[in-house]
């Protein structure tokens, strides 16, 4: 873990200790928020930090990973409820000044017993990163935005893909199952625009927007890859809130 990462990671976990060295992470000039529930600028992060009942907050961060000035984390933050959250932070020199986020509540496991956590952690492949993220932003942009999986094999191991989303169970014919049965249902997956593709090594996360079961919705897909095509799949689906409930004006991507 590099030093940034390391710095995120502590930011973090300042949400469960409140320790001011850590949140002096955070510049003080400008601290762009994109966190919609949360006031733009550095004092709106340590607000709702200094909000909270002491005890109430933990967190755990599972995966870290640096690209260019910009850190993703890959957490478990229970605050009054156990969510899994990415996090995005953006760096200028030694201060975050710009953040995104995506949350969802855990669930149980899914039909083959994972969680949206669990899994791999080992950051390897550092020289496959850039073709890495092509990959994951090829599978987003002619897959799961054009919705039709004809093609899927093409960017996914088929039969070693271990899936974490919490309704469908491994194997590429098991996201091929879900999606028809959400399109027997009437329930709308629609990609609409890829905003983000970051990572490192074996790790890629695309950020997109789009509409699930009809509301706005932000995708946060994380891949893990080995030989150059997709083993792993975890996500995080979190719907935007009505306009009239923006806390900033930035907002979600």
């Amino acid at each position: 873990m590099n030093i940034r990462e390391a710095k995120v990671v502590g930011l973090l976990k300042a949400i469960e200790t409140k320790d001011a060295d850590a949140m002096s992470l955070i510049d003080d000039r400008a601290y762009i928020q994109h966190n919609l529930y949360v006031p733009d600028g550095p004092a709106g992060f340590r607000g709702l930090v200094a909000s909270l009942p002491d005890g109430l907050a933990k967190v755990s961060t599972k995966r870290v990973f640096q690209d260019g000035d910009y850190v993703v984390a890959h957490s478990e933050i229970d605050i009054g409820g156990a969510k899994a959250v990415f996090d995005i932070f953006r760096f200028e020199g030694d201060y975050v000044v710009e953040h995104w986020d995506n949350a969802q509540p855990l669930m149980p496991a899914n039909p083959s017993g994972r969680s949206l956590l669990d899994g791999p952690v080992e950051i390897v492949d550092i020289d496959c990163t850039a073709a890495n993220k092509l990959v994951a932003r090829a599978f987003v942009e002619n897959i799961l935005m054009v919705g039709d999986l004809s093609r899927a094999e093409e960017f996914v191991s088929a039969q070693t893909y271990i899936q974490h989303h919490p309704m469908v169970r491994d194997c590429l014919d098991g996201l091929a199952e879900a999606f028809g049965q959400w399109a027997e249902e009437g329930v709308e997956v629609a990609y609409s625009k890829v905003h983000m593709v970051l990572g490192k090594g074996n790790f890629a996360l695309v950020a997109s927007g789009g509409r699930f079961n009809g509301n706005d919705v932000a995708f946060y897909d994380m891949f893990r890859l080995a030989d150059g095509k997709i083993v792993e799949h975890w996500d995080v689906v979190e719907e935007i809130p009505a306009r009239d409930a923006w806390q900033n004006n930035n907002g979600k991507f």
